[in-house]
């Protein structure tokens, strides 16, 4: 089988890439590198001995994304991840996302079309809820993004619907996840953003490595175990598996219309839980300080994977010991890396 992965370089998608690998399969990437680095490339050969047929481009190119399936007529699915993701920056510049992470999935569904690869899973988010004080959340909950990449998401979503309504030969998944953290154990994958983390668990990492000073905790007078804000993480290498189990689906099942799963661990952990237990397997590398809340912020947030669990047999099997640690071991690698280079 050939699976098409956009942003198939980025956090999620490298990870998901060696998943498939390792299971026999083939993987043709698209990636414009805009948050990502070619020598991904190089280091998903090195963890699984494959090699990957890549292409750089933006998804938004129609002619681009036209050659890609033009020269590979057998992609059997396509997992698409390509998107711009911060948070902030999409408050700030709403057309740029709007744009380009509507753009992209229109882009794509044209050339699926004319090419007949009828798969699609599609990487949505759990930030495609509305704000909720019952946890966990499930699937049905209402749905009101609190921000325009929020919106890119569920606006995505609902296009992908409204074409596998007019298109019933396709299939469509949907896999919204809560908070992705960890790396590979290879130390070789992992999360590295540019400039200032908006994340939790980068901004812990560039504490721990000298980055940065200390971790500002965003209140400590939630209503919660600790004080601090509960979420739900869940380790990214578990989460590429759920793409994994997506896809078997989608092998198994010829009419499977559209479907939508969470994918979490259905267990909610606080700021100081993982602050923690970062310290406890890593040894004491963060310091942190407690500030204000943040305007918004709410107490708790985590998911329910029944959904996921039994109809796709998706289960984790990650702890958050294994998040804390593999998070680490990546940032102290790149660490180093980054100081022989320079």
């Amino acid at each position: 089988m050939k699976v098409l992965c956009t942003g198939g370089l980025g956090y999620i998608g490298s990870h998901t890439v060696v998943e498939i690998l390792n299971r026999g399969h083939e993987v043709v990437v698209i990636d414009d590198l805009s948050n990502s680095k070619i020598d991904v490339v190089e280091k998903i050969k090195t963890i699984t001995g494959k090699d990957i047929k890549f292409y750089r481009n933006d998804v938004c190119d129609e002619a681009a994304v036209e050659k890609l399936f033009s020269e590979n007529p057998d992609i059997f699915a396509v997992i698409h991840f390509a998107g711009f993701k911060a948070v902030g920056e999409s408050c700030r510049e709403p057309l740029k996302y709007y744009r380009n992470n509507i753009g992209s999935t229109i882009t794509l569904l044209n050339a699926m079309k004319r090419h007949n690869c009828k798969n699609i899973v599609f990487s949505s988010s759990a930030c495609v809820y509305a704000p909720s004080e019952v946890n966990p959340i499930e699937e049905t909950f209402a749905l009101c993004p609190s921000n325009p990449y929020g919106q890119t998401k569920l606006i995505n979503e609902q296009l992908l619907q409204d074409f596998q309504a007019a298109n019933p030969e396709f299939n469509v998944t949907l896999l919204r996840y809560f908070n992705p953290i960890g790396a590979h154990e290879s130390g070789l994958l992992g999360e590295d953003p540019n400039g200032i983390p908006n994340n939790l668990m980068p901004y812990i990492c560039k504490v721990a490595t000298g980055e940065l000073d200390h971790l500002n905790v965003f209140g400590d007078d939630y209503d919660t175990k600790d004080g601090t804000g509960v979420r739900d993480y869940i380790h990214v290498v578990d989460l590429a598996n759920g793409h994994m189990k997506a896809l078997e689906q989608m092998i198994n099942n010829e009419k499977l219309g559209v479907k939508i799963y969470n994918l979490g661990t259905g267990t909610g952990y606080s700021v100081l839980d993982i602050v923690n237990t970062f310290n406890k397997v890593n040894g004491n590398l963060v310091k942190y300080q407690i500030t204000d809340r943040r305007p918004g912020d709410l107490a708790e947030y985590y998911g329910s994977p029944k959904k996921a669990e039994a109809e796709l047999g998706f289960k984790t099997t990650k702890t958050l010991e294994d998040m804390c640690k593999s998070s680490y071991e990546y940032a102290r690698k790149n660490k180093v890396i980054e100081k022989e280079l320079n």
